[in-house]
């Protein structure tokens, strides 16, 4: 490369770096901004979403080795608005013991959740969450430029948990969480450390894939991974 264009690329990665910089600069809100805006974009899931199916596949790993799963379950979830989730086991395999155990409590406590008595107390809100962004709030994850946000609960209960939230910047809509759940579902177990990645599906942030790890004086240490396919999903139509 001749002087003259080492000299043009140079300033034309100049503009585009300050371009970006004066971008998220305008488009830096204050936590009670991103407190609203993420409340305006779960609430519109929830009023939106009327129904949806898709299959879940639960893999569970024993230890610090995620080689060789120690049991396996794959389950379709139901949704409905009216009544939250239902599960059909469509196959199983592995310890017995964990399937009870860690598989048949995530799968009772995320039942739980999704009653529509419960479902308020276990949304990603300001109503359950002090929202604070962090310092450096600017970060891009999956293709898309995301505010990064802190995340405290706002009381102690099995559906919450304390971390770090990644929204969408111009949305809002939810990319990726993770954190320490407030308090274990497990019975002596410690509570969990969670992650849970979300794709837009018919507008719509859902699941794609998530994890678990907690610690137990029973079981050890247990890694629950859960992949998420296939999803059919009715939306409320418009009146």
């Amino acid at each position: 490369m001749n002087l003259k264009r080492h000299v043009i690329a140079v300033g034309f990665f100049a503009f585009l770096t300050c371009d970006r910089a004066i971008y998220l600069s305008a488009q830096q809100p204050d936590n009670s901004a991103v407190a609203k805006g993420v409340d305006a974009s779960v609430r519109a899931r929830i009023d939106t979403l009327e129904s949806y199916t898709v299959t879940e596949h639960y893999t569970v790993f024993r230890g610090q080795k995620e080689s060789n799963p120690a049991a396996e379950m794959t389950v379709q979830t139901v949704y409905r608005k009216g009544s939250g989730k239902n599960f059909t086991v469509l196959s199983q395999s592995g310890s017995s013991l964990l399937r009870t155990e860690v598989l048949g409590t995530l799968l009772d406590n995320e039942k739980r959740m999704s009653r529509p008595e419960n479902v308020e107390t276990a949304l990603i809100d300001s109503a359950n969450y002090e929202m604070r962004l962090a310092p450096n709030p600017h970060q891009q994850l999956d293709g898309r430029e995301c505010l990064v946000v802190e995340l405290t609960p706002r009381r102690t209960s099995s559906f919450l948990f304390k971390g770090t939230l990644w929204v969408d910047a111009r949305d809002y809509a939810i990319v990726r969480l993770e954190g320490t759940a407030a308090k274990s579902p497990f019975f002596l177990a410690s509570p969990s450390q969670v992650s849970r990645q979300y794709s837009i599906m018919s507008g719509l942030p859902m699941a794609t894939h998530a994890s678990a790890v907690s610690r137990s004086s029973l079981l050890g240490q247990t890694v629950v991974k859960i992949d998420y396919t296939g999803y059919q999903i009715e939306l409320r139509q418009k009146q």
